[in-house]
């Protein structure tokens, strides 16, 4: 086990994980940090643990509705929408080079 520290809405937190793990803990906290914080901006919820709250429900919604049945991931792995998030920057990488020549 290894410790690593991560930030959340300014605030340092020790967490351990398995060697190796560290990066996907990382990014799981970078983007609870950018929801809470996102939360917190909007200045209609005070309080970090109902900012909590509420970034957990909206990232909970995220996530069911990607294993929804019919939903746009549904029978995906977390590899697999990756992937598929990475051609969908290519593409638009692609897309968009042009474009600046443009300007």
């Amino acid at each position: 086990m290894i410790q690593i520290d991560v930030m959340i809405m300014g605030q340092i937190y020790k967490l351990a994980c398995k060697e190796g793990e560290d990066r996907p803990l990382r990014e799981a906290a970078a983007y609870l940090d950018a929801k809470m914080c996102a939360i917190r901006d909007t200045a209609k919820v005070k309080g970090t643990d109902r900012i909590a709250v509420m970034a957990a429900l909206g990232m909970t919604a995220e996530l069911l509705s990607t294993k929804a049945p019919d939903g746009p991931l549904s029978g995906m792995s977390m590899g697999d929408v990756r992937e598929k998030i990475g051609r969908m920057h290519q593409i638009l990488d692609e897309a968009i080079t042009p474009q600046k020549t443009l300007f």
